[in-house]
């Protein structure tokens, strides 16, 4: 039985009440739209409830689906443009050419037309546009929110510098792990292009890897989420890359499943253990003692050539021969 209680006006008295999907029309500008609502049922009789707190959580629910049915921006990505551009509502009003608080009314919950949200996702997955739209009305936007937010586009950019398979990549990793530090993430991306390279013979990503002292680093990775340090990965940035998923195939997409069901459940520093233990890395640092520096790169046919030996011995193109794996190189 729930343990959620309330008033049922036909027991007349408190009762336990369930809650479940429910799916109701609703008529907006004269179009009919079907929306999955929560609603309450008495547990005794079986009626539809009123319960406290029920009637906005369903506004929500309308809101969203609405809003995803016609394309029309969510107040949150409405909220990250804010907080990526690290611009007030005002500011961002004026700079996309809207009224000055027309921001604050869609925050508040107004639905944005049809023309007004196109920019708003446009700003959102365009750095460059969102420079170009700050350059059209700086004359209008105080100077230092002005700079302010053109530093923050201009950061944005820079993470094209990477290419665009990197960021698809870690986009997945971030839908799929609830949280990763730099330097955890730097060991996946590691292995995703080594697996990929044992098993498929072809590199995942074109950016190469380097033997830096705590492991394999993809430099240009690095830079992105340096300001971090060794706390997890929180950056609104990357919802530019939301729901690219199609932009990897089958195989890619199994690959990085693959290396975030194994190696992804272990702590940043035993990621750094394992890879210091195998021969691309190892090999790449000869020369070089504990805590010296170095930028000699970790050649792509030595992952390669090492990962299809492991591959030979233990299966891993199997989530239980790289735990396997795994177990063996942490028994050392």
């Amino acid at each position: 039985m729930s343990e959620r209680k309330d008033f049922c006006i036909e027991c007349r008295k408190e009762c336990y009440y369930s809650l479940r999907k429910q799916y109701v029309k609703k008529l907006i500008k004269d179009k009919e739209y079907t929306f999955e609502i929560t609603e309450a049922f008495c547990e005794e009789c079986g009626m539809k409830m009123d319960v406290h707190g029920l009637m906005d959580k369903n506004i929500k629910e309308i809101d969203e689906q609405y809003r995803k049915i016609e394309g029309i921006v969510s107040i949150e990505d409405i909220e990250k443009v804010i907080n990526i551009y690290k611009i007030g509502k005002a500011p961002l009003s004026i700079a996309l050419g809207f009224g000055e608080i027309t921001i604050t009314r869609y925050l508040m919950g107004q639905v944005p037309s049809k023309e007004y949200s196109d920019v708003i996702k446009k700003v959102l997955a365009s750095p460059k546009y969102m420079m170009d739209k700050l350059e059209e009305n700086k004359d209008k936007i105080a100077e230092t929110a002005y700079k302010k937010a053109y530093e923050a586009a201009k950061e944005m950019r820079d993470l094209f510098s990477v290419s665009k398979k990197m960021l698809n990549v870690i986009s997945y990793i971030f839908e799929k792990m609830e949280e990763i530090t730099p330097l955890a993430l730097q060991k996946i991306l590691y292995f995703i292009q080594g697996f990929n390279l044992a098993i498929y013979g072809k590199e995942m990503v074109k950016e190469e890897c380097k033997a830096w002292e705590h492991g394999p680093v993809f430099r240009e990775v690095y830079d992105i989420f340096k300001d971090f340090k060794y706390n997890p990965i929180e950056d609104d940035r990357f919802v530019i890359f939301e729901n690219t998923e199609s932009e990897l195939d089958i195989n890619e997409k199994e690959i990085i499943d693959l290396v975030i069901n194994t190696f992804g459940v272990y702590s940043a520093k035993t990621l750094e253990r394992i890879t210091h233990s195998e021969t691309p890395w190892i090999e790449a640092r000869l020369g070089y003692d504990d805590g010296i520096p170095s930028n000699v790169l970790i050649s792509k046919n030595s992952m390669k050539d090492y990962f299809k030996r492991i591959d030979e011995k233990y299966n891993i193109e199997t989530e239980d021969g790289v735990r396997k794996y795994i177990k063996k190189i942490l028994e050392k």
